[in-house]
């Protein structure tokens, strides 16, 4: 009898392992697509609602502003809520915010709508990984790279499908929009499942997991914590600048929409082969930094081709910027690999993505008012190269040997 409790009992864990993978997953294609679906239809959503360049560029600095403000609270709202509920309690939050936003028609409604949907977003930014180290402490890296990759896979899809959805569905770019509010009310469903389950198992707390406390601004001390945050927030500007601008910047330049939106979703594609590969760089190669530069030397020709030549070979200057974006896949495996204690590393976690989007948040919003007052994209894109010595330097400190726990025991 003992035996078969004992192979019931595995069983049962098992498959709710397997349940809590696929919760991760699906919830993770569904944290960009809120953010990312936008930039392709940007100039119907712009007509539709009556918005100028400046409201349509605090629309995509919304993405980083929310992530980093309601990221700051994810932490508390976890502990709280348990990591199940309030992962559950974010992905109806994110569903309303979703399914609403297509059916209003002016600027304000829409954009509070947007932060709500964003708002659920970014606690899920901050407690799946909690989660996974909770539930998958023995299988941190391969849950991890499904994650990631998971993370890029809804970013593409949603970047390559909005343009042509846009084009045929009945309602246009809100049917285009409105769709990823049903996926998300999907893939919501597994966290009911288990933020229910865990309600009824009533499981006590592991004292081996990671605990979620302590302020996020410990790590101020440290040098390369502050690097490692300003690296972050600078890749993730430039992310959700080319999420919302990118696809305009190629269509003024002579393309359709469609084809601007698939160049989009290259860039964003490329952020799955950066998750197996980025991973493996910070673990193994003892100075990384000549990474660093070479991602900025890429960045930097990217925007030139879209600058001077948008239209003469577009697929050449997305695979570019897409390359540079390995640097989300980096940074976020630098917070591991420079990190000893794992309340340190919770805690530069936390640090690096408040404080990096809520640096990255302006980028969008700059680049929209900058289009604005020149009516054009060449003063944007000197913002952009500007901005990318800044994301090198940056990135070069981060990825120094050493630890971000030695400098706190030094200060």
């Amino acid at each position: 009898v003992g035996k078969r409790r004992s192979g019931v009992s595995r069983l049962s864990t098992s498959a709710r392992l397997w349940w809590a993978l696929f919760a991760i997953a699906l919830l993770a294609i569904n944290l960009r697509p809120g953010a990312t679906s936008l930039g392709p239809v940007l100039a119907e959503v712009k007509q539709g609602l009556g918005i100028n360049g400046t409201v349509a560029g605090v629309l995509t600095a919304l993405p980083g502003l929310a992530f980093a403000v309601f990221g700051a609270v994810a932490v508390s709202i976890g502990l709280r809520m348990g990591l199940t509920g309030a992962l559950a309690a974010a992905g109806i939050v994110s569903t309303v915010g979703l399914l609403a936003r297509p059916f209003v028609d002016s600027a304000l409604p829409f954009l509070l709508l947007s932060v709500l949907a964003f708002a659920g977003m970014a606690v899920g930014n901050v407690l799946v990984p909690a989660y996974i180290k909770e539930t998958f402490p023995n299988r941190l890296a391969g849950v991890m790279s499904v994650y990631t990759i998971s993370l890029a896979i809804g970013a593409t899809g949603s970047s390559m499908l909005s343009a042509p959805l846009s084009g045929i569905a009945p309602g246009g770019w809100r049917f285009a929009l409105g769709i990823w509010g049903v996926a998300m009310a999907l893939a919501t469903i597994p966290w009911i499942v288990l933020a229910v389950s865990d309600r009824r198992r009533r499981v006590p707390a592991d004292p081996d997991a990671p605990r979620l406390s302590g302020s996020i601004f410990a790590v101020v001390r440290s040098r390369k914590a502050i690097a490692l945050a300003v690296f972050f927030g600078t890749q993730s500007m430039q992310a959700y600048v080319q999420f919302g601008w990118l696809a305009q910047m190629f269509r003024d330049g002579g393309l359709g929409a469609t084809e601007a939106g698939w160049l989009v979703g290259l860039t964003a594609a490329l952020g799955v082969p950066a998750g197996f590969v980025m991973p493996v760089i910070a673990a193994r190669v003892r100075d990384p930094r000549w990474v660093v530069v070479v991602l900025g030397a890429l960045l930097v020709a990217g925007y030139l081709g879209v600058w001077l030549a948008p239209a003469t070979l577009p697929w050449l200057w997305a695979t570019l910027l897409g390359v540079s974006s390995f640097a989300f896949a980096l940074s976020l495996a630098l917070v591991t690999a420079r990190t000893r204690d794992p309340h340190v590393t919770t805690q530069l976690s936390g640090f690096t993505q408040s404080v990096g989007y809520l640096f990255s948040a302006g980028g969008p919003l700059v680049v929209g008012v900058l289009f604005d007052l020149t009516h054009g994209w060449t003063v944007p894109l000197w913002f952009l190269l500007a901005s990318a010595g800044l994301f090198t330097l940056s990135g070069v400190a981060a990825a120094r040997p050493g630890y971000v726990d030695d400098d706190l025991v030094r200060a």
